[in-house]
């Protein structure tokens, strides 16, 4: 049995899901997230929490048990708290700002580099050197934050670029004498 699948989803208050066949609604405090799961899985609600269980032991619908109950669990908690992802500029001169709601990086190339915010994402800049990705979506908010690091991936020489916060780079040594 799936470890993560058979966990129930606690519902807080003021959190209110919508089922119907292959769709999940949930309504928060932060906002409305709709998302299509898979059909075959069985999604059943009480008042305090939601459980997800599999119909057969067939490889793919275990696989899909976990994966279904990671997409609710995530809906929840975005509409409730919310997420983000935390940015580091590093090299000198490199820097961001906000520009309305757009952000602007200035990173060693000869144009600023401007980057529109989704639908559902906002950008936060406490300092020029750090960037915070907000939004309720989670791979909404992954796939933003990938987006502004390739625009200058840190390099292995002198770890130049945008990283993750906790990210760790593989520093190499370069050219001797």
């Amino acid at each position: 049995m799936s470890r993560i699948g058979r966990r129930p989803i606690d519902l807080p208050a003021g959190v209110n899901v919508a089922l119907s066949p292959g769709r999940v609604q949930v309504n928060g405090p932060l906002g409305e997230l709709d998302q299509t799961v898979p059909a075959r899985m069985q999604i059943e609600k009480t008042d305090t929490e939601i459980l997800v269980t599999r119909p057969t032991e067939r490889g793919e619908d275990r696989a899909l048990h976990g994966l279904t109950r990671s997409l609710i669990a995530n809906m929840v908690e975005g509409v409730t708290k919310g997420f983000e992802k935390h940015l580091e500029i590093q090299g000198v001169g490199y820097r961001a700002q906000l520009k309305g709601t757009d952000l602007e990086l200035a990173v060693g190339y000869s144009h600023p580099v401007v980057v529109k915010p989704r639908d559902g994402i906002s950008f936060d800049v406490p300092t020029p050197t750090e960037i915070v990705v907000k939004g309720i979506d989670k791979q909404l908010v992954g796939q933003t934050a990938a987006e502004i690091r390739k625009v200058r991936p840190p390099e292995p020489y002198k770890g130049k670029g945008i990283r993750y916060r906790d990210e760790v780079v593989r520093r190499k040594v370069g050219k001797r004498a």
